[in-house]
């Protein structure tokens, strides 16, 4: 009976080594991503382009709200004879976005799904306008860069710093 006794403690051993040497090989989890680093007021420039070559410099304002996995977008820029009114509302879940959009004064609308990453957003556009929005950003500079489809406004591209 004394060599089955080894025998079982070698089991009862390796059923409690188990979760501990498999927990070792598991990697560890890594935190999503947050919109933190671009909450606040953001200032700067750019340039957008027409479909037929024209271009306007833009004076821009950008004002990012919320935190969690909310995040409220307000994007003002002028031009000397145009000007945008953007917002947004996006839900991450897990890095992956959802929400809504609207340009105030061209009265558009739509949905916007994408990917949110600790550098960058990465947003496709749909509704009234259809393009993508890319930004992307540390804690003190971001580059945000717009393109459309099937409308006269080919591209918005704005530089913009921490206020």
């Amino acid at each position: 009976m004394t060599p089955a006794r080894p025998a079982l403690r070698r089991h009862l051993l390796c059923a409690l080594a188990a979760p501990l040497v498999l927990s070792s090989l598991t990697t560890p989890s890594v935190a999503d991503p947050t919109f933190e680093p671009l909450l606040g007021s953001w200032g700067g420039s750019g340039t957008y382009k027409l479909q037929d070559g024209t271009s306007e410099k833009l004076k821009c304002d950008a004002y990012y709200t919320g935190g969690g996995s909310q995040l409220g977008i307000a994007v003002r820029c002028t031009g000397q004879t145009n000007k945008i009114e953007m917002r947004s509302k996006l839900t991450s879940n897990g890095g992956a976005l959802s929400g809504s959009w609207e340009e105030r004064t061209y009265n558009a609308n739509g949905n916007v799904t994408g990917k949110l990453t600790d550098e960058s957003l990465k947003l496709q556009i749909v509704g009234g306008v259809a393009g993508s929005m890319t930004v992307t950003y540390d804690k003190t500079k971001q580059n945000v860069a717009i393109a459309t489809e099937g409308i006269p406004l080919k591209s918005v591209t704005v530089s913009l710093s921490r206020k």
